[in-house]
Parts: structure tokens; sequence; C-alpha cells
């Protein structure tokens, strides 16, 4: 299990390897350049490329006040800023009402789209005719699997199987023996598979708590009597940065000595890493997901480039623990982590 987890660091070293190249690394002279740069661009209105103002339109499955989707939008938007698109955002976490706003994107003639398939049946039929239109699309976050069937040029995301499965080994390398798997999000297949990956490398015990994501006072209620339930629970996975802090209420007014994980990064989850109320985090680098969406739809558009050779684009899995926190904890207050 030490093997696995290694290698997942090891991703994580190498992904921020990528990332501190492209974006020219923050710590160096040349990152500092490049960040005054951008700022400087955004102040005068100026995009730092001179090709044609297209239109890209980006359309999730998110909720509201998720801040998971925030991070990925604002990667977008300054994507868009350099690149000199005119970026559209929406959403609905609903699967009919998601595709309903592609097509509406489809009727605007977007130059480019950007979409989420976490109810991949909804969306099959709309990402197909958005194809038949002309329009290029890519698909991050969710639908790795579906995404070249429904005719994308790229997935950028992490493998939501293997994501799971780090979990279960990082959960294996801490002792842990029984553990709760809390799903906020309904018919969510990405979801459902880091549950599944968790439960196959974990060597103890894991059950799947289903609760009402939109409701927050519930899904507190409903961890709070599973871990009363069972005392023996020591550990709780959640699937989203927001969810952490709930579990975490949860525990304490449990009486649970349970260690709360989650997928995702947040400030308060970067905070609680921090303070050891967290156990740690799995980091899929949402800014980077947006960012390079944008990115590689301007460079199709501008040289039918297209990345990832048929596989996805990965952007996870990072297992973040307490001694990575102080690190990444600026980057989360200023929205980008």
């Amino acid at each position: 299990m030490a093997r696995a987890r290694t290698g997942v660091r090891a991703l994580g070293a190498v992904l921020a390897a990528v990332l501190g190249a492209s974006l020219v690394g923050c710590s160096s002279t040349g990152g500092k350049r490049a960040e005054d740069a951008r700022k400087a661009q955004a102040a005068a209105g100026k995009a730092a490329v001179s090709t044609p103002r297209w239109t890209f339109a980006m359309v999730t499955h998110s909720g509201d006040g998720d801040t998971f989707w925030d991070i990925v939008q604002k990667g977008a938007e300054e994507a868009a800023a350099k690149d000199n698109i005119n970026f559209l955002y929406s959403k609905n976490d609903e699967g009919k009402e998601q595709a309903q706003l592609v097509q509406t994107a489809i009727d605007k003639k977007v130059d480019g789209l950007i979409v989420t398939l976490a109810k991949p049946d909804a969306m099959k039929d709309v990402v197909k005719k958005a194809v038949a239109a002309g329009i290029p699309v890519i698909t991050v976050n969710s639908g790795s699997e579906q995404s070249k069937e429904y005719g994308a040029l790229t997935h950028i995301g992490q493998d939501e199987t293997v994501a799971g499965e780090a979990v279960g080994d990082e959960l294996n390398e801490r002792g842990r023996k029984n553990a709760v798997c809390v799903l906020h999000e309904q018919g969510n297949v990405g979801h459902e598979q880091r549950c599944a990956g968790a439960k196959k490398t974990f060597d103890g015990e894991l059950r799947n708590l289903y609760v009402e994501g939109t409701n927050m006072p519930d899904v507190q209620a409903s961890i709070e009597a599973k871990l009363q339930t069972d005392p023996s629970i020591d550990s709780v996975i959640t699937l989203g940065a927001p969810f952490a802090d709930t579990a975490v209420k949860a525990k304490d007014a449990a009486g649970s000595k349970a260690e709360i994980v989650t997928f995702d990064l947040n400030a308060k989850v970067a905070a609680a890493l921090k303070s050891g109320t967290l156990g740690f985090a799995v980091d899929q680098q949402p800014y980077l997901q947006g960012y390079e969406a944008i990115d590689l739809l301007w460079l199709y558009r501008y040289n039918a480039d297209v990345l990832g050779g048929g596989r996805p684009v990965l952007t996870g899995p990072q297992i973040i623990t307490e001694a990575d926190a102080a690190e990444l904890e600026d980057y989360t207050k200023r929205g980008t982590r």
C-alpha cells in the first residue's frame, strides 16, 4: 500500500511541476513578471493575444454555493482574459436543465463549449448535437469514460476511480477499519466512482451514506445520526470541500473520534488541515481544469492542436496533508486552489 501512496504523491509532484512550468512558477522571478504582466493586461483591458474574440461557453453541473466550481470558473475566466475570449458560464445540478443550457449555447453559435458529464445520459444527445454543429467540445471534471464517445476533443480532470483508490490506500496507512463515504448528489457517476474506488483498496469496511447536498442541516443530521448509531466508525469521507466542515460539526455533536477526510480543497479545508481538524484532502486542481479547458479550446481554434492523444488530461489526484497545508493556504485564500 505504501507503494501506491508513493505513486499518488509522485503524480502530485509531476502535476505540480507541469503547472509550475506552464504558469512559470510563482516562486521564480519569471513567475512574478508573468503575474505582473497578467495584472497589467487585465487593468488595461487587453488580452495577451491578437486572435479573434471568440466566444466560449462553460456549462457545469454545479449546485449553488459549491466553492469547488467557483475555483473552476476563476481559472476559466483568467485564461479567457489572457486569450481574448468572451466567456459565458452557466450551471445547473439537474441533468435535464444542464442539457437545456448547452442547447442555449448551441443556439448562440458559440465558438467552443466546455461541459461536465456528471449525468452523462442526460447530456449525450445535446453534446453530440454541438459536435455535429461544428462546435469543438471539451469535457471537464466528470465524464472521462463518455467524453470520446460523445465526440469531445479531450477530457480534463482526474480519474475518479483512481482518486478513490488513493483514499483507500491512505486510510489503510492510517490504520483505519470502518469508514463511511458521504454522497451528496445522487445520480452523479463520478461520486459513485470515488466511493467504489475507495472501497476497492480499503482493507476495512466502507459503506455509502446518501444525503441531500442542497440542505446542509440535513447533511449534518444524517452524518451525526450515523456516527451515533455506530461508534466504531473511525473515518468519514466527504466528496466536496463544503461538506468537510459540516462533517466535522456532525462528528463533534455526536461525540465521535472519527477522522474526517475530504475530496477537494478550499481555504477552510486548508485551515482545517493545518490545525489537524481534517486528516487529509484529495486535490484535483479545479483552477487548472477551468484554465486549461479555455486554453485548449483556444489552441484548437488557433492551431488545430489537441492534447491528450485520445486519453484524459489528468489534473489529479494529489493527497494533501497537514504538512502541505501551509504552502497552499495563500493560494486557497485567493481562490485558485
